[in-house]
């Protein structure tokens, strides 16, 4: 999300200019309804704080709780904004006004072919997304479900160590782009999960065409729209992201689509069912009035396209900085190395996921990134059903909210030294990421919390133990600055600035 406005402000001043009017009617604007909201810098007028985030928001709006405290009031372009910035805020927020801010602050391009409203995590707070949660948590997020995929994640992870080993030899020096290759095995994961199908093959005209679509929504979804700061500018769409995301989405539609009718074709020649994801979506049957018989095929695509969306590039970006923080602290490097020597031993014996319970070390490794590096630092932005009273300030309805829980992973009330990469605090602490535990969410929490943490928490530790326990990685130092820069990004997730490349080394085991 790139935060940057100096191109926009030149060229939408032309637009705005006549707006530019309102300065005298916005400064006096009347003190009284300024004290009931939570206080916050005053910024311009119309285009109110947008042009103060820069390009690392997170960080930006976390420098204002030293002076504005936790909870402070934002007015991005025409929009209402509240950033919470401490747990016990976040703790308010969630256990006590869930449902006030129940629903979701939308992008404009989000809303391309009607994908918030087939969503779950986007979707209006209403039966849809009951039933969706429902289906989600009960049915298909589910450790019973997820055992029974055990092998499937397996094979991924041999196809990953095998790509890896043949780039490696290829790329002896220099480095991999670690990255890279956890998003394509995620992605092929999710594929064989969700669908059964192998999506990264180059035998795969489809999957691959698959791929690429999906990375392009990626791309347009990651970028700021003037829009979403300006709704009246929709009609004019000067960035042109929403004219490229009803293309590329329509275009992706339609694919997914393909996989679906070849499945009903299947299914009615063979009548055999699968054991994926998909099949728990197909045989849902609606039992409430208000509910559907069944899920449609437009619904069924577009959750399809969330699990993809919300999946691999999480995964991908939060194993990068993992790699990239171990890499960093050579301590913690060797320590986890000796737990999964200690656990496997120097053999061909490979990590499983039966083994993550065994490493403890690696699960506080994986805290310990979670906690410095939340994939989405906003999390995914709540609104306001109606206006509500919250810590003593009048919230106006719509206002969208952000909770900054990069912010709260490395505040000082919460945590020792909370810049240092110490996964050994987690060893000590029954802090989990479940959302109850205020000061640690970076999956969220409340009734719209991640729906996926259950299969997430098995991903992450299975790729991430088995990179460290098949390979030994080292650093060109001619790329040193490059690994130890934490500078990122803002897209779909917060990304490393600069890539994460390193060097792996197949180690040599027993028999």
């Amino acid at each position: 999300m790139d935060w940057n406005w100096d191109y926009v402000f030149w060229s939408i001043t032309s637009i705005l200019i006549p707006l530019l009017l309102l300065l005298h009617f916005h400064r006096r604007r009347s003190n009284k309804n300024r004290r009931l909201l939570p206080p916050g810098p005053q910024g311009w007028p119309v285009f109110g704080n947008m042009f103060e985030l820069g390009n690392e928001p997170h960080k930006t709006l976390m420098s204002l709780k030293q002076k504005y405290g936790s909870v402070v009031w934002l007015k991005l372009g025409s929009i209402n904004t509240m950033v919470i910035l401490s747990a016990e805020a976040a703790a308010e927020f969630f256990k006590n006004h869930d449902v006030a801010f129940a629903e979701r602050s939308v992008t404009d391009v989000m809303k391309s072919h009607g994908y918030h409203k087939g969503s779950l995590a986007l979707a209006p707070y209403g039966t849809y997304w009951r039933i969706m949660k429902r289906i989600m948590t009960v049915q298909m997020l589910v450790n019973k479900r997820i055992n029974e995929t055990v092998d499937i994640r397996r094979k991924c992870i041999d196809d990953l160590t095998e790509w890896i080993n043949n780039e490696g030899r290829i790329n002896s020096s220099g480095g991999i782009h670690v990255a890279k290759f956890i998003f394509l095995a995620s992605f092929n994961m999710l594929g064989k999960l969700l669908l059964s199908r192998e999506l990264v093959d180059p035998k795969s005209e489809k999957g691959s065409e698959f791929f690429t679509a999906m990375v392009e929504l990626m791309e347009c979804s990651g970028h700021q729209n003037i829009v979403d700061v300006f709704p009246w500018l929709r009609w004019i769409d000067p960035q042109g992201l929403r004219k490229k995301m009803d293309r590329g989405l329509g275009k992706t539609i339609e694919i997914v689509s393909g996989f679906l009718n070849e499945r009903f074709e299947e299914l009615e020649r063979t009548g055999e069912k699968k054991k994926d994801f998909l099949e728990v979506l197909l045989e849902y049957e609606g039992k409430g009035k208000d509910e559907p018989e069944k899920l449609s095929d437009q619904e069924l695509i577009l959750i399809i396209l969330e699990i993809f969306l919300a999946g691999s590039e999480t995964t991908s970006s939060s194993i990068e900085w993992a790699m990239t923080e171990l890499l960093s602290n050579p301590e913690a490097m060797d320590k986890v190395k000796a737990e999964l020597t200690e656990v496997l031993g120097n053999t061909n014996k490979k990590f499983e996921e039966t083994n993550i319970d065994n490493h403890k070390y690696l699960q506080a490794v994986v805290k310990e990134t979670l906690r410095l590096h939340p994939p989405i630092p906003f999390l995914v932005p709540r609104k306001a059903i109606q206006e509500t009273e919250f810590l003593g300030y009048n919230i106006p309805k719509d206002t969208q909210v952000f909770v900054n829980v990069w912010a709260i992973g490395r505040d000082p009330e919460c945590w020792k030294d909370p810049f240092d990469f110490k996964p050994e605090r987690f060893l000590d602490l029954k802090t989990e990421y479940r959302g109850q535990n205020f000061e640690f969410i970076p999956f969220g929490a409340g009734r719209r919390i991640c729906a996926g943490i259950p299969l997430a928490h098995r991903m992450l530790h299975l790729l991430l133990g088995s990179l460290l326990h098949e390979f030994d990685w080292e650093i060109d130092n001619s790329l040193l600055d490059e690994v130890l820069d934490t500078q990122d990004r803002m897209g779909v997730t917060v990304r490393k600035l600069k890539p994460l490349k390193a060097i792996p080394k197949r180690k040599n085991k027993t028999l």
